[in-house]
């Protein structure tokens, strides 16, 4: 066993000086056009024009400054919104968010693309009423902190010293939507015939292998959490692919400090001879990681600022030492087991393996293990400015395309908050929205609009008065 040491970095005495904001009422008034030139680059991709135009729409609306960024709320808001016109071009219009994601990548390189990239897996859940959406099932739901009625989305994300967006999504089909009783329900909601049962992991790699394959997005790392690291064939398939990875994994994870000796035992005198080798008798047991980590010394130990937060540097304490690890309880490859620790009474423990080489200085892996949280904000700012998670669609398609066009109003913000770096370095994600309520077109109400919507609103209501009824009604009979 071997502990890589490495020099504590000292908390750095320095002036923050005050956010400069120099921009003028000019440049906010070119962002429209800078949106509409966005747009352009996928307008040619959607199969007809009335999409393109829908999905510039689509766009608008979730960059709104609105209480609810659902279809009718975002129509109704737009200036040439129409509730009807949206609602196809969401859940029913026949245009491929993997052609749309493929020019997304390109464009996410030119923003943010560094040679010492990350790729960023992850997972995120939507809360939601009733049986009727896709994918819907009780299952562990992250946004609630319990298992609750939910639909889970596996998505990639992309960060650098540049910035940080969303690059690929997949819903997750729970195994009890592959079942009979369920396909009824996988036709409603358009599930397409050739989509099987896949494990988050697995949809995990057909992202990333997709991401490779295509090579617009430079990274030089994959890091993610334990649902994605305690899985052996996905760290397996990573390795394949020659990607170097952070992945969390869980305190119990089994490894060797030292390699054990297996061996194959002697063919028996009948029968057919073994052929898969076994720890010998007297090789010691695999260690779990936390109680590695409990019995290192003091000075394994160096503490380090992972990154600058919000209120203020982030500070934890690394050890780093190669292992062997356990794979179907053999010793499998030599790899580097981090562990971090929180400063405080209560520390606070995470644990990484990583397939990185011998030779990799501590600093690097300290870097990486802070750049798995960008994606998280990423997935505050997509639900917080853009209505990630208040769509109403319930097919797979609609769920998609929202998705798709909420990651591209994600780059969007991202590529202004860069552009005007210069004259305003201290500007986020939220307030280059919070820019654009000035320019985005709304809709003016007059006596006949207000009177055709209170209208609808009326018809919606009431028909949803009548099926609330009737289901109870349905209860009552059922007693």
């Amino acid at each position: 066993m071997s502990i890589l040491l490495g020099s504590e970095a000292p908390l750095p005495e320095v002036e923050i000086a005050s956010p400069e904001l120099n921009l003028a009422p000019r440049d906010i008034e070119g962002l429209l056009a800078e949106l509409r030139e966005y747009h352009a680059i996928f307008s040619p991709l959607f199969y007809r024009k009335e999409q393109g135009y829908w999905a510039l729409k689509y766009m608008e609306g979730l960059l709104l400054d609105i209480e609810h960024k659902a279809v009718e709320p975002m129509a109704d808001a737009l200036e040439g919104g129409n509730v009807r016109a949206m609602q196809q071009f969401l859940g029913q219009g026949a245009w491929e968010d993997s052609v749309i994601l493929r020019v997304h990548r390109r464009e996410v390189a030119h923003t943010l693309g560094t040679e010492d990239g990350v790729l960023l897996v992850d997972g995120s859940d939507f809360p939601k009423q009733g049986t009727e959406s896709v994918g819907v099932a009780r299952q562990w739901c992250g946004a609630l902190g319990k298992v609750d009625n939910c639909q889970a989305g596996v998505f990639v994300g992309y960060a650098s010293s540049q910035g940080h967006t969303l690059v690929d999504a997949r819903l997750y089909l729970p195994a009890q939507w592959f079942t009979e009783e369920y396909v009824q329900r996988r036709k409603r909601c358009g599930v397409p015939e050739d989509v099987s049962f896949r494990t988050k992991p697995e949809l995990a790699w057909e992202m990333v292998e997709e991401i490779v394959a295509e090579g617009a997005l430079p990274f030089s790392w994959i890091t993610f959490d334990e649902g994605y690291g305690d899985n052996p064939l996905f760290l397996e398939r990573l390795d394949g692919l020659g990607l170097r990875y952070l992945a969390e994994v869980a305190c119990d994870t089994l490894v060797w400090k030292d390699r054990p000796e297996t061996y194959v035992p002697p063919p028996p005198p009948r029968g057919r001879p073994p052929s898969r080798e076994r720890l010998r008798p007297e090789a010691p047991s695999a260690e779990r990681v936390d109680e590695i980590a409990a019995s290192l010394p003091p000075e394994a130990w160096s503490r380090w600022i992972v990154k600058e937060g919000s209120k203020g540097p982030i500070v934890a304490e690394f050890a780093a030492l190669r292992v062997v690890v356990c794979r179907d309880q053999l010793p499998g490859p030599e790899q580097w087991v981090i562990l971090r620790r929180t400063l405080g009474e209560k520390p606070l423990l995470k644990y990484y393996l990583s397939n990185a080489p011998e030779d990799i200085p501590l600093s690097e892996m300290v870097w990486v293990s802070g750049m798995r949280w960008p994606i998280e904000t990423t997935f505050e700012e997509g639900k917080g400015e853009l209505g990630m998670d208040q769509y109403e669609t319930r097919s797979w398609r609609g769920w998609h395309h929202h998705m798709t066009l909420t990651m591209l109003a994600h780059h969007f913000l991202v590529r202004l908050r860069l552009r005007l770096q210069d004259k305003a370095p201290a500007l986020t994600v939220p307030q280059v929205r919070l820019l654009l309520r000035a320019i985005l077109p709304k809709k003016t109400f007059d006596a006949s609009t207000v009177l055709d919507l209170v209208h609808r609103i009326q018809h919606r209501n009431h028909a949803a008065y009548l099926s609330h009824r009737r289901r109870k009604h349905q209860q009552i009979d059922g007693l």
